[in-house]
């Protein structure tokens, strides 16, 4: 017999129907809860009318709330660049998840769409208009530039949408950076746009082989950071670089073939990135005329000019407009650069006695009053309209125009500038008043050269990031804001004067901060929210 006295039937049968009691309240309020769990938005208020009386009843007089679900503000995402605008809502946001689609509003977005979906592991569906929580839809629309796009992130989707397919490209640039990691596209919309429209980086591969793997790789990067053009200087004195069949004689034996280029070009064009070619003339032009020592230039004393062409041999001119002509066949972007720099015989104090050649053929063109830089002035022009029978938009080194010509260069040409250090250099605002558009290559901080020589150093990322914008052209100093509209943008480059100073991979390593922190001022000049130190460790862990 149990030690327990045993409770009387009426006991029994009243604890029974206490617990029985307990149970119906407990699940009637659980079921409140989940109501308004159901029935809430975003934001965690009521959205329709799914409680009864009694539920009401309970719920107001219940001394523990009801749960309900509810998110904060979103918080505008960290990218490299950093967006423009950002408008914040209540919402999980979005994370890639398995089963989850790419679908696209218009055939032209294809590349576009298949990319982003191998990229996030997602399916890509092709065009369809009927996107569910997951799914990810881009599309062309909208108003804005064609680098512009908008975003939004609601009801567990992304829709992407651009007027043109280069920013609906970068919209995707811009969630593949929210999501990386294991990150997530906050809730909201972003509205982007570019503060420039020439976003570049130049690589001399002249001086410095590098290789196909590298400059695709490097390529990726350059998409992944909105970049929209990669220069390619590939003639110089110590070599020319790519395959060429109408001078195969010219070609170094480390080169690239055309087959090679037209690769790194489709992994360009899939970025939106334009390559600009470059063939430097009237100067640069040494591994060329290694094999066309008659048409180097010599001074009055016979001695060979380095890396100079002959101006004034009706034959010099052929050949330079023969690669000219067989390069544009070859890189098919809109841009090109024709160099112009440095023609060493304006270098001296007396072209004209240095270089009585010159001097003649300048009077039998321009008159009695005829000078050497009328003549290379003009040497310049003639290249620019073979180039631009190409339909080709053309720029020149700014120690390429010279002050003291009476010839005029072509008005269509946009000025590279780099130095103000060179001969003839002059203030940016010399071109600018005379109404030219510019490209920010300033060699005070864009200029990567290898070896360090002369007063180079190395640009930090931290010192673009915090004292460069792009009307930061010349030195240190800013031009006038009323300038702005006539800086297209800016260049980071890469010289090899001491090409085994680095390896590729130390290239790589060198630039990728300096790179991330050039298009963050590229699109958007104004002071960056974050620190240095943030966007650093921002940096780190996107590039």
């Amino acid at each position: 017999m149990s030690q327990h006295r045993r409770r009387p039937a009426a006991d029994q049968t009243r604890r029974k129907r206490a617990v029985v009691a307990a149970v119906v309240a407990g699940t009637v309020a659980l079921g409140v809860g989940v109501g308004v769990w159901a029935s809430s938005g975003g934001d965690g208020s009521p959205s329709g009318d799914g409680t009864t009386q009694a539920s009401s009843d309970r719920a107001a007089t219940s001394a523990t709330p009801s749960p309900t679900r509810s998110y904060p503000l979103s918080e505008a995402p960290r990218t490299i660049p950093a967006v423009s605008s950002h408008t914040a809502e209540r919402g999980p946001g979005w994370q890639p998840k398995k089963g989850g689609r790419v679908l696209i509003g218009d055939p032209g977005l294809a590349d576009e769409g298949k990319l982003i979906a191998g990229e996030l592991g997602l399916t890509y569906a092709g065009e369809g208009n009927d996107a569910a929580p997951g799914d990810l839809r881009l599309s062309l629309g909208g108003s804005g530039g064609a680098e512009s796009y908008t975003m939004t992130v609601r009801g567990g989707r992304v829709d992407i949408t651009g007027p043109g397919e280069a920013g609906v490209f970068y919209g995707t640039r811009t969630l593949k950076q929210e999501v990386h990691g294991g990150g997530t596209a906050p809730e909201g919309v972003v509205r982007d746009t570019p503060a420039k429209q020439v976003r570049g980086f130049m690589l001399d591969i002249a001086r410095k082989p590098f290789t196909e793997d590298w400059i695709e790789n490097e390529i990726r990067t350059l998409g992944d950071l909105k970049y929209n053009e990669l220069g390619l200087h590939f003639s110089d004195d110590q070599a020319f670089r790519i395959q060429s069949t109408t001078h195969p004689e010219i070609v170094s034996p480390v080169h690239l073939t055309q087959d090679q280029v037209r690769r790194i070009i489709a992994v360009a064009d899939s970025r939106h990135i334009t390559v600009v070619p470059e063939i430097d003339s009237p100067g640069h032009l040494g591994a060329v005329l290694a094999h066309y020592p008659d048409l180097q230039l010599r001074n009055a004393q016979g001695v060979p000019t380095r890396g100079a062409i002959d101006i004034s041999e009706p034959a010099a001119a052929k050949l330079v407009d023969d690669l000219l002509n067989e390069f544009t066949g070859l890189f098919r972007g809109r841009q090109w650069n024709l160099g112009g720099d440095e023609y060493q015989a304006l270098t001296v104090s007396d072209p004209e006695a240095s270089y009585p050649q010159l001097a003649t053929a300048a009077r039998q063109r321009f008159g009695a009053d005829g000078t050497v830089a009328d003549l290379t002035t003009q040497w310049l022009n003639d290249r620019a309209d073979t180039v631009r029978a190409h339909q080709r938009t053309m720029r020149a080194w700014n120690d390429g125009f010279y002050a003291d010509s009476s010839v005029p260069a072509a008005k269509d040409l946009q000025v590279a500038y780099w130095t103000g250090k060179e001969i003839g250099a002059r203030e940016p605002v010399t071109y600018l008043d005379a109404g030219r558009r510019l490209i920010n290559y300033n060699d005070e901080y864009l200029y990567y050269v290898l070896g360090e020589p002369q007063t180079f150093v190395y640009p930090t990322g931290e010192r673009i990031y915090e004292q460069w914008t792009p009307r930061v052209i010349r030195h240190t100093s800013p031009v006038p804001a009323r300038y702005d509209s006539q800086i297209l943008g800016g260049t980071f480059a890469v010289w090899c004067d001491f090409p085994n100073a680095q390896t590729q991979d130390q290239v790589a390593a060198g630039i990728r901060l300096p790179l991330a922190a050039t298009v963050q001022k590229l699109w958007d000049a104004d002071q960056p929210a974050l620190s240095w130190p943030e966007f650093q460790k921002l940096a780190n862990g996107l590039v």
